[in-house]
Order: C-alpha cells, then structure tokens, then sequence
C-alpha cells in the first residue's frame, strides 16, 4: 500500500512539475507580442527590429527541439530537464534585465535554447511516472495548462504590460524557475532512452533546414516573399531537410528514424498537429490585433474577452483526456480539430468593423472545445504511437512540428491579410482579416482529414511492430499482440 501511495504521490509530483515547466516554455511563443510598443518606448527600435524579440525564441526553440530530446535520451532526461530549467530561468533573468535592444534579443535566444533542451522531455518524464491506465488524464491536464499557456500568452503579456511594467513579462518565469528546480530534483526520476550515439550529422541538417524554413517564414512577411534573403533560407531550409530525410532512412542510428513514419498513428497525428498549430497561432495572431486595432480594446480587455476560447481548456482537456481512454484518441481529436475549424469558420462569417462581443461570443466557445479536444489525446497518440524508448524523440518532432507550425501560421495568414486588406481602416482589417481566417478554418479542417489517417489502438501496435529495427524485435513485439486478438 505504501508503495502505491509513494507511486502516487510521484506520479503527482511530476505532473506538477512537468505540467508548470510546460506553461512557461509556452507562454513565452506570444507572450512579447502586446508589449512590444513599451519595448520600444524604452530601448528603441523600429518596429520591425523588435520582432526579433519574438521569432529569436521561436527560431531557436523550433530548431534545437529534437537535439534536446536526443540530449535527454542519451545523458538522463531528468539531468537534461535540470539543464534546461536552469538555463530557460537564468536567460528569462537576463532579458528582464537587458539594457538595450540587442541584449534582450540575445537572452530570447537563449531561453529558446533552453525551452528546446526542457519542453520536449516534459512528456517522458511524465510518461515515466503515470501508470498507463492513468496517462489520458495526466495528458489531458498537461495539455490543458499548455494550451492555456499558448493561448493566454497576449492576455498575461498585455496585462503585465498595462498594469506593472513589460519587464515582468520575463520575471514572471524567475521564481517558478528556482521553485521547480529543487523539486524536479527530488521528486522526478531519471530514465533514458535508447543511449545510441548523439547523430551530429543529423542534428546540423534538422537544425540547419528548420532556421532556414522558420526564418524565411518569419521574415517574408517584412523584406517580402521575393527578396534573396528570404528566398535563400526557404530554399537552403528545404535542401537540408530533404538530406535530413534521406539520413534519417540510411544512418544507422538517426536522430530521428525515418522508418517512424510508416506508422499512421505517428504520421497522422503529426501532420495533424503541424496543421493544427498553423490555423491556431495564425488566427490568434490577427485577432488579438482586431480585438485592439478595430474594436478598440486594450490589451487586457482582449484577452480576457478571448478567455471563452483560450481559457476553455482548463475546463474541457481533462475530460477530454478521460474520454481518450474511454474510446481512444482517435475521435476525440478529429471532433476537437472539425469543432475549431467551425467555430474560425462561423468567426469569418460574423466578422466586421463594429461586431459586437455577443456576435463573436458563440465562435469563441466552439474554437476553445476544439482545442481543448485536440491537446490531451494529441499527446497521448504521439506517446502511444512509438515504442517508449523511442518516445523522447517523438515528443522532440512533434513539438518541433508544432512550433514550425505556428511559425508558418503566423506568416501565411499574415500574407494573406496583407494581400487583402491592411491597417489603414477598420474595415480594411476586416477585409484581410476574414480570408485568412477561412484559410485558418480550411487548414485545421484539414488536420482534422489527418486524424482520421490515426489507425485503432490494436492496428497502431501492430504498425509499430512493422516500424521495429529488426526481425528479433518484430517477433517480440508481436507477441501481445498477438495474445490480445487471440482474447
């Protein structure tokens, strides 16, 4: 009984910690974007040279995601998580503390290093530490925080910004930082992976493609889609990927093994989340600036007018990670993606220069159910998809997936919106606004199709025994399942 309990009480203590880890990491994607005005009130800067406070995290983040994972695995996962924590917390001290401009881009680049090295290994070591009966509810309250996070960030940023000062906006992560460091230590078991040598070549090629695709993607909306610059990193991004792709399938022990992806469960969900995160972030991008820029909203009253969408999965991805084990994962994230596309759907329809809340109100709530549909059984399909010590490496591709993402997102939409309208009048927004947010809508819908690609439960175990290395390992995972059709 006192083993159970002490069980218990572990598997407690690591959702906590992971849960809380994963909220900053996410937070900090948007939650610069509604304090960059004070930014450069205080050091300076044309606008366009304060993005860079936001996409250096996101660059840096996005391509060295599955290298932190890969560290992880090779080195101890809870040793790495450490690492990370400390270097996200010290680098969030220091961008509080930068006294120019360049100083604070600098420290966004290094909490993206460490968000990279501690996000990814937030789901094994959570995965370590549930009992598999109970790992839909923690996903669905893991997901629940980090969806929160994602969402809420122009809320907190606005608000600290408005109310205190934009500093705040990073020493908000200092004292959740030096808290959960003695309690990870204490309270977190470590646990590897696979212990094959670190693939350097593969992590130059993923790394390398991935700024070259993010970069462009951030900087074609400013210089243009045409310009060299932005041309050479698409281009250069999407040469090193491909190598990337063609190392993956003959190294021996690759960073991230191609033969993964003969698994629907583990491509499906993937595309899946990939096209999630490109109509969420888009979307949330251009309408936290409609809430501000059109309907005259501060930054505070937006947010918290956002908050039957962005607040909905405290309330709805417990449940949701419930339902998950009940009748798989499958359903219930293609409901949550259809649901969101038809609430951003229903949001394009209802748009204009003086909507009222109440108009909006009913395309916020549906959007909110949708996400929180998605985030629980989202985690939990990448986890289950993969043998586990190969699941350190599937949470590093599919939060770098992600984040790739909401960077594609944000410059797609954000293209769009250029195309059709602009900032010039109220109506001029609305008139950007409204096609891309039905590219937003048709995009998640089509994440949705992905999800339904996720085979059963039964058929996913037997694609992993498909993906397995070798002949030996192919007849010892099939054996339960064999024994489980045999009942």
């Amino acid at each position: 009984m006192s083993q159970q309990t002490a069980r218990r009480g572990g598997a407690t203590w690591a959702l906590i910690i992971t849960s809380v880890a994963g909220f900053m990491a996410a937070l900090d994607n948007l939650v610069v974007t509604t304090a960059l005005p004070s930014i450069r009130r205080d050091l300076g800067g044309a606008l366009d040279d304060l993005e860079w406070t936001v996409s250096a995290y996101t660059l840096t983040f996005a391509v060295l995601l599955m290298f932190g994972a890969a560290l992880g695995d090779r080195f101890g996962r809870r040793r790495l998580f450490l690492v990370g924590l400390s270097v996200f917390t010290g680098a969030s001290a220091a961008a509080a503390m930068a006294p120019g401009l360049d100083s604070l881009i600098a420290a966004r680049a290094v909490q993206g290093v460490g968000a990279a090295i501690m996000m990814p290994l937030t789901l094994t070591l959570l995965t370590a530490a549930v009992p598999v009966a109970k790992r839909g509810m923690a996903y669905g309250i893991w997901g629940a925080v980090n969806g929160l996070a994602v969402a809420s960030g122009p809320l907190i940023g606005g608000s600290l910004t408005e109310h205190v000062s934009w500093h705040w906006i990073f020493w908000l992560n200092v004292p959740l930082g030096l808290a959960l460091l003695p309690l990870a230590r204490l309270r977190l078991a470590e646990s590897h992976g696979t212990g094959a040598p670190l693939d350097i070549t593969g992590t130059l090629l993923v790394s390398g493609g991935l700024f070259g695709i993010v970069y462009g993607l951030v900087r074609g909306p400013a210089e243009g889609w045409t310009s060299p610059i932005v041309l050479t990193g698409l281009l250069a991004g999407a040469v090193l990927l491909t190598g990337f792709v063609f190392h993956g399938i003959r190294a021996k022990n690759p960073m991230l093994p191609m033969r993964l992806f003969r698994s629907r469960a583990f491509a499906g969900i993937n595309a899946a989340s990939l096209l999630m995160f490109l109509g969420m972030f888009g979307s949330i991008f251009l309408l936290s600036q409609y809430m501000q820029g059109v309907l005259g909203y501060s930054p505070t009253q937006a947010g918290l007018r956002m908050l039957p969408w962005t607040g909905m999965p405290m309330l709805v991805a417990p449940i949701a990670g419930y339902l998950s084990d009940r009748v798989g994962g499958r359903p219930v994230v293609a409901t949550g993606l259809f649901l969101q596309a038809a609430g951003l759907a229903y949001y394009a329809s209802v748009v204009a220069a003086h909507a009222s809340y109440a108009a909006q109100l009913p395309a916020l709530i549906v959007s909110g159910i949708g996400m929180s549909l998605y985030f629980a059984p989202a985690s939990n399909l990448v986890m289950s998809s993969v043998r586990p010590q190969e699941q350190g490496i599937a949470s590093g591709a599919n939060n770098a997936l992600r984040e790739v993402g909401g960077a594609l997102g944000i410059a797609v939409m954000s293209s769009i919106f250029s195309a059709q309208g602009g900032y010039g009048t109220a109506q001029t927004f609305v008139d950007g606004l409204r096609p891309a947010l039905v590219v937003g809508a048709a995009v998640v819908a089509l994440a949705g199709v992905a999800a339904l690609v996720i085979p059963t439960a039964r058929r996913a175990a037997q694609a992993r025994v498909v993906a397995s290395e070798s002949p030996q390992e192919q007849d010892l995972a099939q054996a339960p399942v064999l024994e489980t059709a045999s009942r």
